[in-house]
């Protein structure tokens, strides 16, 4: 497992971010992750306003990481959930906010990108709607 890069410091983001997007830096420094989409996120958060602190802290987190399977990222988040859908695509549940709400995405590792599919109450989780 490749080590992730510290955070920078707020003052030194745009000059990480200018950097870390350089076409002429090596693949080491390229180490954003896309994330579609942060409109979800929002959405969600909008509706639920406890949630907008726990899901801006798995959208930085979610950004900066480097995982290469399921496995690295329970090193980071334990509490991910591999769990297949009705068409048998495997998805990630993260545990947001103490467990009350439950986020699903695609992670394509090879490509270091993650779809959020949706965003849930715990409740509405168990309903299992989200698996069709």
């Amino acid at each position: 497992m490749t080590p992730r890069p510290a955070y920078p410091p707020a003052q030194n983001f745009r000059h990480f971010v200018s950097q870390s997007l350089d076409p002429r830096a090596t693949d080491e420094q390229n180490t954003l992750v896309r994330v579609i989409s942060l409109k979800r996120l929002r959405e969600f958060w909008s509706r639920h306003p406890d949630a907008v602190a726990p899901l801006r802290q798995w959208y930085k987190l979610a950004l900066h990481a480097r995982w290469g399977s399921l496995q690295e990222l329970r090193n980071d988040l334990p509490q991910a959930d591999g769990v297949t859908n009705g068409l048998g695509g495997t998805l990630t549940v993260f545990n947001i906010g103490g467990n009350k709400y439950r986020l699903i995405v695609r992670i394509r590792y090879d490509h270091q990108l993650i779809n959020i599919r949706d965003v849930l109450t715990h409740a509405n989780y168990d309903r299992g709607k989200w698996k069709d």
